[in-house]
């Protein structure tokens, strides 16, 4: 009877990732341009169509310019819309992109034409088609740690798997300072919890699971985009 109920569980647990491997496609042929001509790639996971870089452009997708700011007290004090480069280093922008404030999101022209940041709904629904937020995460994150030079992640970059082929990155964040790097990854979400704070969600290396705070995040701060197809 054990032997049975085993081979039943392993069986359940094939047919899931069956599941998620045949919902996750990379898509080849469609190719995305912002404004600044940075070219992104997409995947589908489920039935949602992804970027699998984060978003890099210095532009609005109608072609106006998004403020870069540098300064630590401006960054934390501005309530305009802004970009910047981790540690203010443009040499993070190709593998990392650039970290916005909310209201550069709330803009609504951030992403590229036909693109969004994705909702709050959005994110619930991408973490149901993964089976939960404890293993989300896991499934979203690119393979490899720094130290066995093949990714980018601290050890132990835990129950990493990438099978949805997001290969979501630790690019840290910025508060009044940038940190977290190499050590987890946040992403922010168009959804507004209140007039100081938005909804993001992270990930990070320590951990299969995906992140989010059910009060928001602090506006001002600089997290990284991923857009969704709208």
């Amino acid at each position: 009877m054990k032997t049975t109920k085993k081979i039943g569980n392993y069986l359940i647990i094939a047919a899931s990732l069956l599941i998620i491997a045949y919902g996750c496609k990379k898509d080849d042929d469609d190719t995305i341009t912002d404004a600044d001509g940075n070219i992104y790639t997409s995947v589908t996971i489920g039935s949602q169509v992804w970027m699998v870089e984060n978003l890099k452009t210095t532009k609005y997708n109608d072609g106006t310019g998004i403020t870069l700011i540098t300064d630590n007290s401006e960054w934390r004090n501005t309530t305009a819309p802004a970009y910047c480069w981790y540690d203010n280093n443009i040499s993070n922008k190709e593998l990392f992109g650039a970290f916005y404030s909310w209201n550069a999101v709330n803009t609504e022209k951030l992403c590229p034409s036909g693109w969004h940041v994705p909702t709050l709904t959005e994110l619930d629904e991408l973490i149901e088609f993964l089976g939960g937020e404890s293993v989300a995460g896991g499934k979203l994150k690119a393979t490899g740690t720094i130290e066995g030079a093949d990714g980018l992640w601290y050890q132990p970059n835990t129950d990493a798997t990438n099978e949805t082929g997001f290969s979501a990155l630790p690019g840290g964040m910025r508060a009044a300072d940038f940190y977290d790097f190499n050590y987890g990854g946040v992403w922010w979400l168009s959804t507004e919890y209140s007039p100081e704070r938005a909804h993001a969600y992270y990930i990070n290396y320590d951990s299969g699971a995906i992140n989010l705070n059910d009060d928001g995040f602090a506006k001002y701060h600089g997290y990284s985009v991923r857009c969704i197809k709208d």
